[in-house]
């Protein structure tokens, strides 16, 4: 039968060759000979095809036995000399499996047992495990990657019924080194590490963030992409946006020189002009954290070597009132004066003029830059939680790789309407709020202010608003001031940048009817690294339904991101499910600080990005986060992490659903235990009844704070986050 499997192998070859373009790294590692297990994702019912193509030694496949019911099915079944599997007969099909490797023949078994449900790696079942110790043979991982959102994969809740958006689809498989038996439990990693250099190859992460945004607004066209609700609600047409910002593209590019340009603006039409603008000119746009204090923003205007600033008179006059230093730039553009300078025969001529035109041509004819690459694409500074702002420079390739991520977790769905509040400073409102909601088929609604909860709530009632993200700082007022049928159109919040409270979501889900999805990000990722989703129905699965979050977990790596962990004091990488220093890899990684290759140094270690988060991953793939690292102490020898008795404390003081931050803890060096914990609060407390609680709810001695300082208001800054910095200074630390 074997010369029917290359004939059968030929045919194969031809038609991926015509449907698909396809690369291949690392065939060479497949030993010449012997028995070897391959391990590989479960992206598409394609897979199959795809290895079997470009496998240099003839694969035999366990495949489930559904396959077998069909006359066709069955034929090219027996070809390819597959092993059947039956739920009541797996016993038979790993005795099967394990003789062929004896043999000295390849199997290959996809541990996910079907096909993945959101592009990612689902929870890997034991049976490849038994094979390869049975058989005692090497196992070779591969990872597919490409073939999610084919119309052979499950993307959007469906196999099949749906039309296909690229034709020859890029589509990539490499192949990792052989590993003993013995190291089975490692495999999740090996896959992860795999599909992220898969992922790598995509043609797409070298272009240019512009392109990416010119073809949303071109699809969106005369319909509504943005909604700016900061005084009067004004809707904004995919075609109206693209050419306001292209007009005031020219603006910038004959105000500045320089690479960088400053921006200091809220949420909304403004904001997002003027960051598509830079884009569109070629320039880099910083957005400039305005709650910061005059030294720290000078510091980031320095950094960043700007001459040119981006705001609002209106807004300069408002800012100016809370902040009168704020350091505004001589150089200074007022965008509303600059808009409304546009001929508006000239912007009728190319409204009227753009249905007409494919998006290349557009593109064409408005000069927009094609290839971006590894060149610098935007500036974000960091919090300055612990610091002075670090400035995290994100190329196009960044960008453009974790809006593809995010689109491929389905967390936003296609049509969605999407509320976003969060500074355009903010990781997530820069790329989210704005890049993301304006090339993908979302309409993007923006009120200036995640403080403003009373606007946020109409605007979701007013503009059916499906899907809306914040911290959950700013999400938890709506509990006193929304109503089910104010957030009836909501399908789910998508919350991160802190710990998620157990109450908040509970909160949400009883008394606004309304799930909580929480998911993890980093300014230095751009920013989404994982992310819950919503369950599906799916007749495949246990129960009947698909798992797609988990309570407690900050959910699944996206696509493309791998990880591990580090332990704190030996530095070594550690089993799966043990909790350690955690270690991202992907092309969404940033490519240094700005003008600090020190802390580039420390922070990028072989291609791996430290995150300064401790954390684990369960079985299933769902990651779990322990705390900063910055927010543990070091006390006898033992991690003593500040965020459970923060949690612990309120426990005990009834206060876990406050409004506001009410207490932290934070240390103080102590010569005998290296650190002592102190708890600040604005609240009046009784503290011999708090550590009293503290022992009764089972916290070890170490644990309990003997220190405790009221203070007038907790320093926090503009992005909801506890200013560390300052905390520890008011701790005496």
């Amino acid at each position: 039968m074997w010369w029917f499997y290359f004939f059968l192998q030929t045919a194969f070859l031809i038609l991926v060759r015509m449907v698909y373009r396809v690369r291949a790294m690392g065939v060479e590692n497949m030993p010449k000979e012997g028995g070897v297990l391959l391990v590989s994702n479960h992206v598409s019912y394609v897979d199959v095809i795809i290895l079997c193509v470009l496998s240099p030694r003839p694969i035999k496949f366990l495949s489930h036995e559904s396959f077998e019911r069909t006359w066709i099915t069955r034929l090219i079944m027996r070809t390819m000399r597959t092993i059947p599997v039956a739920e009541a007969k797996a016993k038979d099909a790993i005795h099967k499996a394990s003789d062929a490797l004896k043999a000295g023949e390849v199997v290959c078994i996809f541990p996910e047992g079907h096909v993945t449900r959101n592009g990612g790696i689902l929870p890997l079942s034991r049976g490849f495990e038994l094979i390869a110790r049975r058989a005692n043979v090497p196992i070779m991982p591969v990872a597919i990657d490409g073939l999610w959102g084919s119309i052979f994969s499950f993307r959007g809740g469906k196999f099949f019924w749906k039309m296909p958006k690229h034709f020859r689809r890029s589509v990539s498989a490499v192949w990792g080194q052989p590993y003993a038996a013995s190291e089975y439990a490692t495999t999740r990693f090996k896959l992860l590490e795999l599909a992220s250099t898969a992922f790598a190859l995509r043609p797409s992460l070298q272009g240019h963030l512009a392109q990416d945004v010119v073809r949303g607004l071109m699809t969106k066209g005369t319909s509504a992409a943005l909604v700016d609700r900061t005084e009067k609600r004004k809707s904004f047409s995919g075609y109206l946006l693209l050419l306001l910002s292209w007009f005031f593209a020219q603006t910038l590019k004959k105000s500045t020189r320089k690479e960088r340009v400053a921006i200091v603006l809220p949420p909304g039409v403004g904001a997002t002009i003027a960051n598509l603008a830079c884009v569109l000119a070629n320039k880099v746009p910083v957005n400039i954290n305005f709650t910061l204090g005059r030294k720290q923003v000078l510091h980031c205007l320095k950094q960043a070597d700007v001459d040119c600033m981006i705001s609002a008179l209106v807004f300069k006059e408002k800012l100016s009132e809370k902040f009168p230093e704020f350091p505004w730039s001589e150089n200074f553009i007022d965008i509303g004066t600059h808009l409304q300078k546009i001929k508006k025969w000239k912007l009728l001529s190319l409204l009227g003029l753009l249905p007409f035109l494919t998006t290349s041509f557009a593109s064409t004819l408005l000069g927009i830059p094609r290839r971006g690459g590894d060149a610098e694409a935007a500036v974000l500074f960091t919090s300055g939680s612990s610091g002075d702002p670090k400035g995290v420079v994100l190329s196009h390739r960044n960008l453009l790789a974790n809006l593809t991520q995010i689109e491929d977790s389905d967390i936003l769905p296609d049509r969605s309407k999407l509320l976003s509040s969060l500074p355009v400073f903010h990781s997530f409102g820069f790329t989210v709020g704005i890049w993301y909601a304006l090339s993908r088929e979302t309409v993007l609604i923006t009120t200036p202010s995640p403080l403003d909860t009373v606007a946020c709530i109409n605007a979701i009632k007013e503009e059916g608003v499906t899907i809306t993200v914040g911290t959950p700082t700013f999400l938890r007022p709506y509990l006193r001031r929304a109503t089910k049928e104010d957030l009836k159109s909501l399908e789910w919040v998508v919350a991160g940048a802190e710990k998620l409270p157990d109450d908040l979501v509970k909160g949400f889900s009883d008394e606004l009817d309304t799930p909580m999805l929480e998911g993890y990000g980093i300014t230095e990722a751009s920013p989404v690294i994982s992310v819950n989703v919503p369950n599906r129905v799916d007749a495949e699965a246990p129960g009947g339904v698909w798992q797609g979050h988990q309570v407690g977990s900050v959910g699944r790596p996206l696509i493309g991101i791998a990880l591990r962990f580090r332990d704190v004091d030996t530095n070594e990488i550690l089993a799966p499910g043990q909790t350690g220093l955690l270690e991202v890899r992907g092309e969404n990684i940033f490519n240094h600080y700005l003008s600090d290759p020190h802390r580039t140094r420390e922070a990028l270690v072989d291609g791996w990005y430290r995150t300064g988060d401790l954390a684990r991953m369960d079985e299933n793939g769902f990651l779990y986060l322990a705390g900063r690292l910055s927010r543990f102490s070091k006390m006898g020898g033992e991690m003593v992490p500040h965020g459970t008795i923060e949690q612990a404390i309120l426990k005990v003081l009834n206060l876990e659903g406050a409004a506001e931050i009410v207490l932290a803890v934070s240390s103080q060096v102590d010569p005998q235990k290296g650190e002592q914990l102190v708890v600040l609060h604005t609240v009046d407390l009784d503290t011999e009844i708090v550590r009293k609680g503290l022992v009764a709810a089972g916290l070890p001695n170490l644990w309990v704070p003997k220190l405790f300082k009221k203070v007038p208001k907790m320093p926090i800054l503009g992005t909801g986050k506890l200013d560390l910095n300052t905390l520890k200074q008011l701790a005496g630390g």
